[in-house]
């Protein structure tokens, strides 16, 4: 059973093991409060320490974690990993939310017709939808 709620993206991200960077291409799946999934040119093996960063955050979002899946994906691999520090699951918080906006202003822009800067669709986001953006810690 999943623990934590997945928020589907398709932002771009950097990871970094050993002397292997990550090629042009990869671009995170979904994050949520214990980890991420992020679409890979390159297979990671289960089990590695990885560095993640998500450059379209300010300040980036970076993280360590530990892959516990690697699957193939039409030609790539999809790569799901796990937080190894707490303070990493707090902050991935924070780009669930940037996540969140940033699909709000593709939707808006897509059924509208409406461009919306950041802070407009941050605004607006939050005042539609950030109640039901709960902590999973705390629920039951």
């Amino acid at each position: 059973m999943r623990n934590f709620i997945r928020h589907a993206s398709d932002i771009p991200i950097d990871f970094q093991l050993e002397e292997l960077v990550s090629a042009d291409g990869d671009f995170l799946r979904n994050v949520s409060h214990g980890g991420l999934a992020f679409h890979s040119q390159v297979e990671v093996q289960p089990g590695v320490v990885i560095r993640v960063r998500i450059p379209l955050v300010h300040p980036v979002f970076q993280a360590v974690g530990q892959v516990t899946w690697c699957r193939p994906e039409e030609g790539a691999f999809e790569v799901g990993i796990q937080f190894l520090d707490r303070d990493d699951q707090f902050r991935a918080r924070m780009v669930e939310q940037i996540c969140h906006i940033e699909q709000y202003k593709q939707k808006i822009r897509q059924e509208q017709g409406r461009l919306l800067n950041g802070e407009q669709a941050a605004a607006e986001w939050i005042n539609q939808f950030a109640t039901e953006f709960s902590d999973p810690e705390d629920t039951p």
